[in-house]
């Protein structure tokens, strides 16, 4: 036992990978909350409807803070002790998503009928719903914008506490206005929860005062946007294609199986977001940060093989656990209707198994703007994604989407493998060349 504590306690991955359970643990909790509260109260084609929109939430979020929030980690990171550097680049990345979350609040605003067209098309109309998002986009950046900051200055106590109570917020709120407005109030939640969240950071903010003064418009520097420029065009490609993507294939379910069948695909992908959640926000906490600290192809290989070690087997013993209990897991999230979602678990279990043990490689290419091999193999992704999904759906049902999604991480993975070969298999010279 003392063993076991003496590893935690000098090991950092382990003792965030700790701390961070608690948070994911509350948003599971809180996830699976709200799950039933849609099951019940809009059934699956509800479910659908609230998949569309929350792909076009996601989309616009993204590009209205540029798909900063990685570049923005890294950077400060690296120059955390740094108070020019540090300066110049809090002040252009404030600067920048301050006008790109005003454009795109204006326009989403305005064109609220037109997008409303797009997503739900034959359906009720839901621009109203749309225009409250422009109204809330602001504060989602804001409170990405304070999360970049703490996650650059590694304040993970501070990001999971502040996780913590804007989950709890958001699923109450969530929850309250489901119940009092069905489907209008789950989709009203789509596009406010994630604001709501500013309302707890705000105070992180006002307790660190020592951030804000060094914003400044004379700080904005050229150099540090075009840095950031590969950072944003990697966020933004990812943030407007993987959406889309997944609207088209929700779309051909509808259409070619039905609309029901769609909404217990949606039911999936949110049964496996939260099942998820305990490694992406690892990966992001402390694997971008460190990959971005390191200069060395040894540590690289490390981190890598720690993360594989440390990580994966219980991973991959929880990913049997949900397998073994899905029939359970499905009574419990969701109801009698959704019976049929454990026929995508296997699928779905493996793709997301498959999916963790190569991003954790892949953010190497965020960490060190490796920029075309990031495009390159994420637009060759969603294209087998898409094509895979076709011609899958077409032979077996919608449980074609989540066999293609098995398939599409097992070519990204090899990919991945064949790119950084050198670095994870190859002979290390004695002095180690940076990356």
């Amino acid at each position: 036992m003392k063993k076991v504590l003496d590893y935690i306690n000098t090991n950092v991955l382990v003792k965030v990978a700790s701390l961070n359970s608690v948070s994911v643990i509350v948003k599971i909790i809180a996830g699976f909350l709200t799950s039933k509260v849609i099951a019940i109260f809009i059934g699956s084609e509800g479910m659908a409807l609230v998949g569309n929109l929350r792909n076009f939430v996601g989309s616009i979020q993204s590009i209205s803070i540029l798909g900063l929030y990685k570049g923005v980690v890294k950077y400060i990171a690296q120059f955390k002790k740094d108070t020019v550097q540090l300066s110049k680049i809090l002040s252009t990345v404030f600067y920048l998503g301050f006008i790109s979350t005003l454009l795109m609040s204006f326009l989403v605003y305005f064109k609220a009928d037109y997008i409303n067209d797009l997503i739900f098309k034959e359906y009720d109309n839901y621009a109203y719903i749309i225009q409250v998002f422009a109204v809330a986009l602001p504060f989602y950046a804001l409170n990405m914008f304070s999360f970049s900051i703490l996650n650059g200055f590694a304040k993970y106590k501070y990001l999971i506490v502040f996780n913590i109570f804007g989950q709890i917020l958001g699923a109450i709120i969530t929850i309250l206005l489901i119940w009092q407005e069905q489907i209008d109030g789950a989709l009203i939640a789509v596009v406010v929860a994630e604001s709501l969240i500013f309302l707890i950071t705000v105070v992180g903010i006002i307790n660190r005062r020592n951030f804000i003064p060094l914003i400044k418009a004379s700080n904005f520097s050229l150099s540090f946007a075009r840095k950031l420029s590969s950072y944003s065009g990697m966020a933004l490609f990812s943030a407007i294609i993987l959406p889309l993507i997944a609207i088209l294939i929700r779309s051909y379910i509808i259409d070619n199986v039905g609309l029901k069948e769609a909404g217990f695909w949606e039911a999936m992908n949110r049964i496996s977001k939260y099942y998820l959640l305990f490694v992406t926000t690892l990966l992001t906490m402390y694997i971008l940060p460190r990959f971005s600290e390191i200069d060395n192809i040894k540590d690289f290989r490390k981190e890598v093989f720690g993360f594989y070690k440390s990580i994966i087997p219980v991973f991959a013993v929880g990913l049997i656990a949900i397998y073994f209990l899905r029939h359970f897991i499905v009574q419990v999230v969701l109801t009698d209707e959704f019976v049929p979602v454990e026929e995508l678990f296997f699928w779905q279990l493996l793709g997301d198994f498959i999916k963790v043990l190569s991003v954790v490689i892949a953010y190497q290419f965020l960490a060190k703007r490796m920029f075309w091999h990031y495009i390159v193999t994420e637009a060759f992704s969603v294209v087998t994604l898409y094509f895979t999904s076709k011609i899958l759906i077409d032979e077996f049902g919608v449980v074609g989407a989540n066999m293609a999604y098995f398939v599409t991480n097992v070519m990204y993975y090899a990919i991945i493998l064949l790119i950084f070969y050198s670095s994870l298999f190859g002979v290390i010279p004695e002095k180690t060349e940076e990356r």
